[in-house]
């Protein structure tokens, strides 16, 4: 029996199926395998290259769209509102008119034919009076001045005596902090009870510096114990006159609080 020799041109699939039913469903996944693994090879290849590309592409596409938006004209709508008053409630100036100045009118009335003899109790007015003012039936004198009142505006007087908590300049004694807290530790006691109890700490003084430099309206603002406070107060009191505070460049009253210190040698 003679075997049948192969020809060159053949597919392997065709020389194991050469004798058999190629009808069956293995020959025709046999003969599309090497394509669908090429096929598939080469999808892998592509998503691969993708994946490892994507980072890349995003970065690529985001900073061109960053440049379209820099691109872009920005318009920003600016609304330009009439500025409010200065004073709401102050009403509108009053309105004040001139009178207009008053002229000189002499007394001039047409002659009338009359049979009666007629007895001028006025001197005449002559030609050249005539023509530099006007003619009436009576005699009104003019240049005369309008006199108008013109209107007073209301101003708020400022209380004396308002105490202020911040100003532009605030009071100051004198020689600065260093010479008060030379004044305070040379006139303070420290009182014999405190000193037996050890009480130390701060007792915080408020008084007012008037717009005359002078202390007044002193209290206990914090205190730790009542000698403490007694003697932070009777040394506050003695103090001599302040440089006073001032608002607008004017002396005002002030209020100021002071932390005395107490502290066991």
């Amino acid at each position: 029996m003679k075997t049948a020799t192969p020809s060159i041109s053949q597919s392997w699939e065709d020389i194991v199926f050469e004798n058999r039913n190629k009808d069956y469903g293995a020959y025709i996944n046999r003969k599309s395998y090497s394509k669908s693994v090429v096929i598939a090879g080469l999808i892998t290849f592509l998503i691969l290259i993708f994946v490892l590309a994507f980072p890349a592409i995003k970065e690529f596409f985001g900073s061109f769209k960053e440049k379209e938006e820099d691109n872009k004209l920005k318009t920003t709508v600016v609304s330009l509102d009439q500025p409010p008053p200065i004073t709401p409630n102050q009403p509108p100036p009053p309105d004040i008119r001139i009178p207009p100045p008053v002229k000189t009118i002499i007394k001039f009335l047409p002659p009338k034919v009359t049979e009666k003899e007629v007895v001028e109790e006025e001197e005449m007015p002559t030609i050249e009076e005539i023509k530099q003012n006007e003619t009436g039936a009576e005699n009104v004198e003019g240049n005369v001045e309008a006199k108008f009142e013109e209107p007073v505006q209301e101003v708020e007087v400022e209380d004396v005596n308002k105490v202020f908590l911040v100003v532009e300049q605030p009071p100051e004694f004198e020689g600065g902090l260093e010479a008060m807290y030379k004044f305070i530790s040379k006139n303070m006691k420290y009182p014999a009870s405190a000193r037996r109890m050890n009480i130390e700490g701060s007792v915080f003084v408020g008084f007012v510096v008037d717009a005359d430099g002078k202390i007044s309206e002193a209290s206990i603002i914090k205190g730790i114990s009542a000698d403490c406070d007694k003697e932070a107060l009777r040394v506050v009191q003695m103090m001599p006159k302040w440089r006073p505070g001032k608002q607008s460049g004017r002396p005002v009253r002030v209020k100021f609080v002071l932390p005395i210190k107490f502290k066991l040698d």
